[in-house]
């Protein structure tokens, strides 16, 4: 659990920042989700599922990111540490998640995966409204 703190006159309180981050994955799991059945409704089982690993790709990325970056710590430089570590083990999960797809999942819709994994992306817009 990270804290962060706001001073509130002269006294101040510590708040749980990791919350914002996780509900960032929840909202990028229902996006990915509805994308899916949206692939279901306009194309079918095939492309539904395409949808969701592609989706399910971003969001592994993004909670394994906030699981690392939130691990807690007042320490500035610390911080940007797990920063910089999220962020790469982030950017190293999603292109093994891509490598198996392509492995193990040929016979996937490609455009749908793709889809998928950038649609869940959009998320980090979308949370800017909603956190």
């Amino acid at each position: 659990m990270s804290l962060g703190y706001i001073w509130l006159g002269k006294r101040m309180i510590f708040k749980n920042i990791s919350k914002p981050v996780y509900k960032i994955v929840a909202l990028q799991f229902v996006i990915a989700t509805g994308f899916s059945l949206l692939a279901w409704n306009l194309g079918g089982a095939l492309k539904a599922w395409s949808a969701a690993y592609g989706g399910g790709i971003a969001v592994i990325g993004s909670l394994m990111y906030a699981m690392i970056a939130m691990g807690g710590t007042n320490d500035a430089k610390q911080a940007f540490r797990n920063q910089v570590k999220a962020e790469l083990v982030k950017i190293l999960i999603t292109a093994a998640l891509f490598i198996c797809a392509l492995v193990l999942f040929q016979s996937a819709s490609w455009l749908w995966l793709i889809l998928g994994f950038a649609v869940a992306t959009l998320a980090y817009w979308f949370s800017l409204l909603a956190v």
